[in-house]
Order: structure tokens, then C-alpha cells, then sequence
């Protein structure tokens, strides 16, 4: 953006206000004190100090879209219609191909970089917000290397664990761990199962991870569709069940 050496990034435009965008704003807070963040919500009126409109959340150095996956699509094309030549588009979404076909498509040589972090608000509040390992995977980026590689030792110095891979691989990695989580954490929460006085340690390890997924109700059904890999995955778990469950008998 200026010099190769140092970036100037002086405002982030952060575009959707749930539970990951609200997340993310901490985040920046906390690592960033000096970069103005702008938030735009349609949930929330703009006030000049935290939300904006989204021409000017959208006119920053750095736009992060954090909107629900069925809406990724509406929201980047809104935002590039004000960005600016040299904003950098970053899209956290939690499946990948889809949405690094969709910067493809739409950025037409804006910078951008599709990333996933593997954490949340959950797991952050549970490390009492040391993130040393906290994974990032990277799976796609059209960025000058310099200004690359200057981002990613800026976050591993910070502690976050950078992982490179492709899109598909992400994808196909993604459905086998965290869509299984979420599967079987709903399916936990379904039938009504919950803490007692005398749970076992594998009981608790397990309610951890059902209570980690429990307000991502949406995400988990927008994953399932967006993530070619999730249905064959959920059809191997209901198959399995129903083989041990014959077992049983």
C-alpha cells in the first residue's frame, strides 16, 4: 500500500455485528489499539465512534466480512461497490471454496485474502484469551508477497499459528472435525441431554464441545450447505449409529 516494508493501516471497516463480528472487534481492539475500527451492522444506527455506514466502514485499509454465509455473496458486492483500489478484502467465512470462488469472481484485481481462524468467542474465554497456538488457516490471497508475509509474521508474532492449504482441503478437513462437532452436538442438545452432580471427565470434555457449538444454530445449517463435503460426512455418522445401535440388539 506505501512502502513495501510497512503497510500503512490506519482504519478497518469490520461488515456484520453477530457473535464472530463482535469477537473480531475485541480482537482488534485489544492487538491494534492504534487502527480505528469502523463497524457496520444493519442491526445498528451509525454513531461516528463505533458503527458507520457502509460506504465508509467500506472505504477503510482493511474490510473484514463477517456476515452469514448465504449473505457473502450481497454483502462483498455491496462493499466493493465503495471500497477503495487498494482496500484489502478479507474473508473469514467458515468454508472456503465457496467464498474464494466468490472473491474470484467479484474483487477483479482488488487485493484480498480468504482465511478461516479456528477458534471463536468460546474457546478464546476459555484460554482466558492467551491465543499462543490458536490456528488461522490461510487458503487463498491476491496480495503482493511482501505485504503477505509482513501480515502473517505480524500475527505469529502475536502468537496465532498460520496454516497454509488449499480451499478443497480446508473444506474437506473442515466437515470431518468441526461440522462432526457441531452434528453431534446438536443431535446431544436434540434428545435433551445435559450436565448432572456426577459427571465423568469425558462427559464434561464432551459437553464442552456441545456447549461450544450450542449458539451457532445458523451456521451450522449454512455450513451444511455451502460445504460440499458435509453431507457425505453426516450420512457416514447416521450410518454408524444405526450399525452400533444394531450391535447392540
Amino acid at each position: 500500500m506505501h512502502s513495501s516494508q510497512n503497510i500503512m493501516i490506519n482504519t478497518v471497516g469490520i461488515i456484520g455485528y453477530g457473535n464472530f463480528g463482535k469477537f473480531l472487534h475485541e480482537l482488534g481492539q485489544r492487538f491494534f489499539p492504534q487502527i480505528e475500527f469502523r463497524v457496520h451492522s444493519r442491526r445498528s444506527e451509525p454513531d461516528g465512534e463505533t458503527f458507520f455506514d457502509l460506504k465508509t466502514a467500506a472505504q477503510s485499509d482493511i474490510v473484514i466480512i463477517s456476515a452469514g454465509i448465504a449473505e457473502y455473496e450481497e454483502r462483498m458486492v455491496a462493499v466493493l461497490e465503495h471500497a477503495f483500489a487498494e482496500t484489502i478484502l478479507i474473508d473469514v467465512a467458515t468454508v472456503k471454496k465457496h467464498t474464494s470462488e466468490l472473491c474470484h469472481k467479484h474483487c477483479g484485481g482488488k487485493k484480498f485474502i480468504s482465511i478461516h481462524p479456528m477458534f471463536g468467542p468460546e474457546s478464546y474465554k476459555k484460554y482466558r484469551g492467551d491465543v499462543s497456538g490458536f490456528r488461522i488457516v490461510v487458503t487463498d490471497y491476491a496480495l503482493k508477497n511482501d505485504t503477505y508475509q509482513m501480515l502473517k509474521a505480524q500475527f505469529a508474532a502475536f502468537g496465532f499459528n498460520i496454516i497454509e492449504m488449499s480451499a478443497d482441503e480446508h473444506d474437506k478437513r473442515l466437515a470431518e472435525t468441526l461440522f462432526l462437532t457441531h452434528y453431534i452436538g446438536r443431535s446431544i442438545i436434540e434428545a435433551g441431554f445435559s450436565r448432572t452432580d456426577i459427571d465423568t471427565l469425558s462427559f464434561q470434555f464432551l459437553m464442552d464441545a456441545v456447549e461450544s457449538v450450542k449458539d451457532d444454530e445458523d451456521l451450522f445449517a449454512d455450513v451444511y450447505h455451502f460445504n460440499p463435503y458435509c453431507k457425505a460426512v453426516a450420512e457416514r455418522f447416521h450410518s454408524a449409529q444405526e450399525k452400533v445401535y444394531q450391535r447392540l440388539q
